[in-house]
């Protein structure tokens, strides 16, 4: 059986989705700039033991979905009201961030852990995005939800998830002067992403009904 494919994938996908600003990694950024390395290295951890799970149950949802090919298109519709309905409210609702970093005060590894395994899981974002991907990946042929692939494609995810946090930590450290230009602006930047992923499925669902 062919492990690099999903194990690549895995890893590609992971590092796609997670690479966009958002607050996990700014968090872990932060982090590490006024607490050090170790500190957010412990957040990140944290961070992906809940990702590991948001998978597993995003993956053996793609596998009920893939099934139904109207479950498919009505759950294209609820994504595109979803990323629509944030868009609207990260662009013109959300107040901007608070410059905070007087009050940054220095916590402990467990703590800082705990606060990694907090923010990922009030993040949902990983699970309907990887249901997105598996279900694709799946239409071409590049991914199949036997649990062999599924674990293996995990193990992908972790290690991309885990990198790219790791590339954020060690960007943000060289460019520390425009680290609060990037949290202050931060609502913005993922409206517009949600946006752009709006027109996406928008498009989509046109393509659908169209043929």
């Amino acid at each position: 059986m062919n492990f690099i494919t999903p194990l690549f994938l895995g890893f590609i996908t992971a590092f796609i989705g997670i690479t966009p600003p958002g607050l996990i990694n700014m968090t872990a950024a932060k982090v590490n700039l006024k607490e050090g390395k170790r500190h957010a290295l412990w957040f990140i951890i944290g961070a992906v033991v809940v990702i590991i799970f948001q998978v597993f149950l995003a993956v053996l949802f793609a596998k009920i979905i893939n099934r139904r090919p109207d479950l498919v298109t009505l759950l294209r519709e609820v994504g595109l009201g979803i990323f629509a309905t944030l868009t609207i409210y990260f662009l013109w609702l959300a107040k901007k961030p608070k410059d905070k970093t007087k009050k940054f005060k220095k916590n402990s590894k467990t703590n800082r852990f705990f606060l990694g395994i907090l923010l990922s899981g009030l993040n949902f974002f990983p699970i309907p995005y990887y249901v997105f991907v598996s279900i694709t990946l799946a239409s071409f042929k590049l991914f199949s939800f036997d649990m062999t692939s599924i674990f293996v494609f995990i193990i992908g995810v972790v290690i991309g998830s885990y990198s790219a946090f790791y590339c954020y930590i060690i960007f943000f450290s060289r460019i520390e002067n425009k680290t609060d230009f990037a949290l202050k602006n931060m609502n913005t930047i993922i409206g517009i992403i949600t946006g752009l992923i709006s027109i996406i499925t928008l498009l989509n669902i046109i393509k659908y009904y169209w043929q």
